[in-house]
């Protein structure tokens, strides 16, 4: 069921490491794992691209830290930077294998 009334996957720029090289690069999969997040599917999500579920909470503490003052918020942006990067790439290594 799609919530949108959009066909958001029309509108997807493609991987052009994909297209050139022949392999995935290690952001293949985000737009479709947000599309899936958007849609309300989070196991989807979360097996196409990890990284969604310490990508998103980023931005959004990002975002919250621009606007109020957080204490410790260096901290916790390196941990969810930390994690995300570490998410990544097991998550780019383990399509090798």
């Amino acid at each position: 069921m799609k919530l949108l009334p959009l066909h958001i996957e029309d509108y997807m720029l493609p991987c052009f490491t994909k297209k050139l090289f022949g392999f995935d690069c290690p952001g293949c999969g985000l737009q479709r794992s947000v599309t899936f997040l958007i849609q309300g599917d989070f196991v989807a999500a979360f097996e196409l691209y990890p990284a969604i579920y310490t990508i998103v909470p980023l931005f959004a503490f990002l975002l919250a830290d621009a606007f109020l003052k957080i204490k410790y918020a260096n901290k916790i942006i390196i941990a969810l930077m930390t994690s995300s990067v570490a998410l990544i790439l097991i998550n780019y290594i383990l399509k090798f294998i």
